[in-house]
C-alpha cells in the first residue's frame, strides 16, 4: 500500500502470516451484535460508553506448555421445567449444547469485558487504496460495521495511489517523484479527485448494505465526509516546487467530534483544503495521524501491506514501547515503508494518541484480530511499557477471583472465598497487559524451615503460550530469595510435568514445614513437589 494518493512511491511490498484464528466466530457475532444494538436503540435514548484495552479474549491455538494448564468454564446444566396444571403438551428435549456451540459461548463471553472497554472510545483506521484493489473492502466494512455497533467511534482515513496511477495511465501522464514524493501538478491533481471520489462513493455504498443473512444486515450506517482537513502546501524544497502535494495544516476536530457523537462513521479522503480554496494532494499517513491526534483517538490503526515490524532476525514485533521505536528509526535499518508508516505513528504518539498498530490488509479480519488477540497479528506501538510483572492490590482482588474461578470448579485449585484473597493479598503476584490481568501467583512463608509455598499460579487461557506462567514462578523464587529462604514447595494434582519441567522434584508430605503437614488435604492427595533456590 502506497502512502494516500501517491504522494510517496510505493517501494515494496511484504507478506503476513496467513492466521486465521477465531475470525469466522468474531466476524458470526456481527449480524447479532448489530440487530441487538439497534433494537436497544429502538427502546434506549441513548448508550453508556467505557474504557480502553488492547488485549485478546480469543484463545491461542498455538499455545505451547510454557503455562499452566487453565481450564475452561463449565455451563450448568439447563434445569427441567417445573410441571403445571394444567400441562402443556410435552416437547422435545433440548439437546446440550455441542462443542462447536459451547467454543461459540465460551468466545462470546471472553470477548464481553474487551466490548464494554471499547465502547466509547475512539478509533482512527487508515487504509490505502491497495486493499479496495485487492477486493478486501467489504470485509473491512464488515467488520468495521461490528466495532460501530460495538459502541466504538470510527474515523476511517483512505489512500488511493493505484487508483490515481490508473487515472495517470489512462491519461498517459507519467508520475513523477522526488525522494520518494509525488510531484502533483495540474493532471495529477485531477486524477486524485477523481480516484477519491470514486473510492468515496464505493466505500459509502459498502456501508449502505443491507442484505438478510450478512454481517451488514439491519446495520444502518450512516457515513459523514466533509472539509475537514485544511492544508497548505509542501512547496519548493531544494529546488524541487510539489506543486499541488501538501501537507495537513489542521484537523476540524470539533466537526468530526460532533458527527461521532451522533453517532456517524467519518470518512475523510486524501484531500486538503487552503483557506484560498485550492486543493491539496495528501498521503494517508498524514491525514490520519493528524487526525488521531487532534481527537486525542485512544488507537491509530494502518492496514498496510506490511505485516508490521519485523526485528532484527526477521520476526515480527507484537508490540514495542515509543522509545523503542525511535530507536528502530534511528538506527535507519527498517524498509523504507514500514519507516514511513511507523515515522507516522511515532508521530501520533507524541501528540497524546495512547496506541498506534501497524497491521496487514491481506490477513482477513486482520483488525478484529489485532484487537481481540492477546498479541494481535501485527505490531502495537504504544506510549508506555504494556506488560507488567507487579505486586497485587485490593484492587486486584476481583479480577483474581475472576481468574481463578474456572480452576476451582474443575477442581484444579482449591476453592478460597474472596474474604482470604483480601486478607492475603499482600501474597499475590500478579501480570497484567495493558490494564488487564492474565496472570497471578500467591507465595506463602514458612520463616522457620526457610521454606515457601507458591499457591494459586494461573494464567488465563488467552495468554497460554507467552510465557507468563514462566514470569511469574521466575518473580515468586525472587520474592522467597529476597526473604532469605532456601526452598519453594507446592502442592498439585495436575500439573506435575510443568514444575518438573522448571527444576522442581518430587517430594513427600514428610519435606513440608509443620504448619503445612498439618492442613494437608489427605483426600485431595495433592503431590508435593519441591525446588532449591
Amino acid at each position: 500500500m502506497g502512502p494516500g494518493t501517491g504522494v510517496r512511491t510505493a517501494v515494496g511490498t511484504a507478506c503476513g502470516a496467513g492466521l486465521r484464528v477465531g475470525r469466522g466466530v468474531v466476524r458470526t457475532l456481527a449480524g447479532i451484535i448489530i440487530r441487538a444494538m439497534n433494537a436497544r436503540t429502538a427502546t434506549t435514548p441513548t448508550a453508556g460508553t467505557h474504557n480502553d484495552a488492547a488485549g485478546d479474549p480469543l484463545p491461542d491455538p498455538a499455545a505451547d506448555a510454557l503455562d499452566p494448564p487453565a481450564a475452561t468454564v463449565a455451563v450448568p446444566p439447563t434445569p427441567a421445567d417445573v410441571p403445571s396444571v394444567p400441562r402443556a403438551p410435552a416437547t422435545p428435549e433440548r439437546a446440550a449444547p455441542g462443542p462447536d456451540r459451547q467454543q461459540f459461548v465460551d468466545w462470546l463471553r471472553a470477548v464481553a469485558p474487551y466490548i464494554h472497554a471499547f465502547r466509547g472510545k475512539t478509533f482512527v483506521i487508515a487504509f490505502g487504496g491497495e486493499l479496495v484493489k485487492a477486493g478486501m473492502l467489504n470485509a473491512l466494512v464488515n467488520d468495521v460495521a461490528l466495532l460501530h455497533a460495538m459502541g466504538m467511534q470510527i474515523v476511517l482515513v483512505h489512500g488511493s495511489r493505484p487508483q490515481v496511477e490508473e487515472q495517470l495511465a489512462l491519461r498517459q501522464v507519467e508520475s513523477r517523484f522526488v525522494d520518494g514524493l509525488r510531484i502533483t501538478d495540474n493532471a495529477a491533481l485531477e486524477c486524485a479527485k477523481e480516484a477519491s471520489g470514486e473510492l468515496r462513493l464505493d466505500i459509502e455504498a459498502a456501508f449502505s448494505q443491507g442484505l438478510p443473512n450478512t454481517p451488514m444486515a439491519g446495520a444502518q450506517l450512516s457515513v459523514v465526509s466533509g472539509n475537514f482537513v485544511t492544508a497548505r502546501p509542501v512547496g519548493i524544497v531544494e529546488g524541487t516546487d510539489y506543486q499541488h502535494t501538501g501537507l495537513v495544516r489542521k484537523i476540524d476536530g470539533d466537526s468530526v467530534r460532533m458527527s461521532l457523537q451522533h453517532g456517524k462513521i467519518v470518512l475523510l479522503s486524501p484531500l486538503g483544503f487552503s483557506p484560498t480554496g485550492q486543493a491539496f494532494n495528501l498521503s494517508m499517513e498524514d491525514v490520519a495521524s493528524a487526525t488521531a491526534t487532534a481527537l486525542k483517538a485512544d488507537k491509530l490503526i494502518f492496514i498496510t501491506e506490511v505485516p508490521g515490524v519485523l526485528d532484527p532476525v526477521g520476526k515480527l514485533m507484537p508490540e514495542m514501547s515509543l522509545r523503542t521505536a525511535v530507536e528502530r528509526l534511528q538506527n535507519n535499518h527498517l524498509p523504507p515503508d514500514v519507516a514511513y508508516y511507523l515515522q507516522h505513528l511515532v508521530k501520533a504518539l507524541k501528540g497524546g494518541v495512547p496506541r498506534a498498530h501497524l497491521i496487514p490488509f491481506d490477513m482477513d479480519g486482520s483488525v478484529l484480530l489485532e484487537l481481540f488477540l492477546h498479541d494481535g497479528v501485527g505490531t502495537m506501538v504504544s506510549d508506555t511499557d504494556l506488560e507488567s510483572l507487579r505486586e497485587a492490590t485490593l484492587d486486584d482482588v476481583g479480577a483474581i477471583v475472576q481468574l481463578i474461578a474456572p480452576l476451582e470448579q474443575d477442581g484444579t485449585l482449591v476453592p478460597r472465598g474472596r474474604h482470604l484473597i483480601e486478607r492475603d493479598i499482600a501474597n499475590f503476584s500478579v501480570i497484567e497487559h495493558d490494564g488487564v490481568l492474565f496472570g497471578c501467583a500467591a507465595l506463602y512463608p514458612y520463616p522457620r524451615e526457610g521454606m515457601a509455598e507458591m499457591a494459586c499460579l494461573t494464567v488465563s487461557p488467552e495468554a497460554q503460550g507467552t510465557g507468563d506462567g514462566e514470569r511469574l514462578l521466575k518473580r515468586i523464587e525472587r520474592r522467597a530469595r529476597a526473604l532469605g529462604l532456601e526452598r519453594l514447595f507446592v502442592l498439585t494434582t495436575r500439573t506435575e510435568h510443568w514444575f518438573l519441567k522448571r527444576g522442581f522434584v518430587r517430594a513427600s508430605v514428610d519435606d513440608l514445614p509443620e504448619d503445612k503437614r498439618k492442613l494437608y488435604n489427605w483426600q485431595r492427595k495433592s503431590m508435593v513437589l519441591m525446588k532449591k533456590l
